[in-house]
């Protein structure tokens, strides 16, 4: 088994990054929260063309047929530069959704549409009322009853609610199913939708690490910079070892997330107990590192025009997106203890 990722796998996650460093600046972040639908279609062509939205869309439907190992990658930078595009609900969760549901033409019709950025898909998360980036969708994946259904934007009713963060786009939802929308019933829907929910959390742990990693950098930078007693703070040993701390939690995090990628692209038997470890871990470490931030920034993070606000901000919703902490936790525990899902892993076996 080869946990460690290719030179290809890293030479990808250096061009989002760049392309990101240029193009998603703070300022187009900022600037997407006075718009109407907060999303720009310039951009996500402009996304498509280095093949993010096609990453897990097979090469015949015109993706690149890759797996979450490579996914898990893209997501940390989209995490590190407060993107808030719906990578998430179109390219990691809805793409690989219809590729697996056995609708051929349904896949034939979305999937080169989506690989070519020319579609947005939304996805209801069975952990919420809610459903993101509905009001910009083309296509909406929701549930009703034991059926699983595609349902196309002007068929839904679909409204606008508040959200804690300006760059979340939440909806609820409304639709009359109708039997040419259904895509999978019974025990196969229940399949397709928990593949989805693993997948929405794995993408959403990875941007937290993404997240994390931008709160540390933050605040280097400034105690660095910022100097009490004629010397820059970050010398003194109380704001090294905060910084230090969120750090140990970022790593302990991201072998969570790596080994829950792998999970993901291999449909292991513990696939999603391995999801819900990383969604955790890596959503203790990401509100780990918005409340040290702000403290060692000396509360300025709390300010609209303190740029630190935008990523404690995505810490917070993060967390609550596609499963927040603590019903992870409950499923990791009914794992363990009150024989749920499959929680070998590693050689771990729950006990008896």
């Amino acid at each position: 088994m080869e946990f460690r990722f290719t030179e290809d796998q890293r030479l990808l996650q250096e061009t989002v990054r760049d392309f990101l460093a240029g193009e998603c600046t703070v300022d187009f972040v900022r600037g997407q929260w006075e718009t109407e639908t907060g999303r720009s279609p310039e951009f996500w062509a402009s996304l498509a063309e280095i093949g993010v939205p096609g990453l897990l869309i097979p090469e015949e439907h015109g993706g690149l047929g890759m797996t979450e190992i490579d996914l898990v990658l893209v997501m940390v930078e989209v995490g590190r530069a407060g993107l808030a595009e719906p990578v998430t609900p179109t390219a990691a969760v809805a793409a690989p959704l219809l590729r697996d549901c056995g609708n051929e033409a349904l896949a034939k019709e979305w999937l080169p549409k989506i690989a070519a950025g020319e579609a947005i898909v939304a996805v209801a998360q069975p952990t919420s009322p809610l459903v993101p980036e509905a009001e910009c969708a083309d296509l909406l994946i929701l549930r009703s009853g034991d059926g699983l259904y595609a349902v196309p934007a002007a068929d839904a009713r679909i409204t606008p609610q508040k959200s804690n963060d300006p760059s979340q786009k939440l909806a609820t939802v409304e639709f009359d199913p109708q039997p040419a929308q259904l895509i999978a019933s019974g025990a196969n829907a229940d399949r397709l939708e928990t593949a989805a929910l693993d997948r929405g959390a794995l993408a959403c742990a990875a941007q937290q690490l993404g997240a994390c990693e931008q709160l540390i950098q933050m605040s280097v930078d400034y105690t660095a910079e910022r100097k009490q007693f004629g010397v820059p703070i970050g010398s003194f040993q109380a704001v090294k070892h905060q910084v230090a701390d969120i750090k140990v939690a970022l790593e302990y995090a991201r072998s969570h997330v790596e080994r829950a990628a792998h999970s993901v692209a291999q449909d292991v038997e513990s696939r999603s107990v391995d999801v819900s470890m990383a969604k955790i871990s890596a959503g203790e470490a990401a509100l780990q590192g918005a409340s040290t931030s702000l403290q060692v920034h000396g509360a300025l993070g709390y300010t609209w025009e303190q740029d630190l606000h935008v990523w404690m901000r995505r810490a917070w919703t993060l967390d609550l997106a596609w499963g927040e902490t603590a019903w992870h936790r409950e499923r990791l525990a009914e794992a363990l203890f009150d024989g749920g899902p499959p929680a070998v892993s590693f050689g771990f076996e729950p006990a008896a």
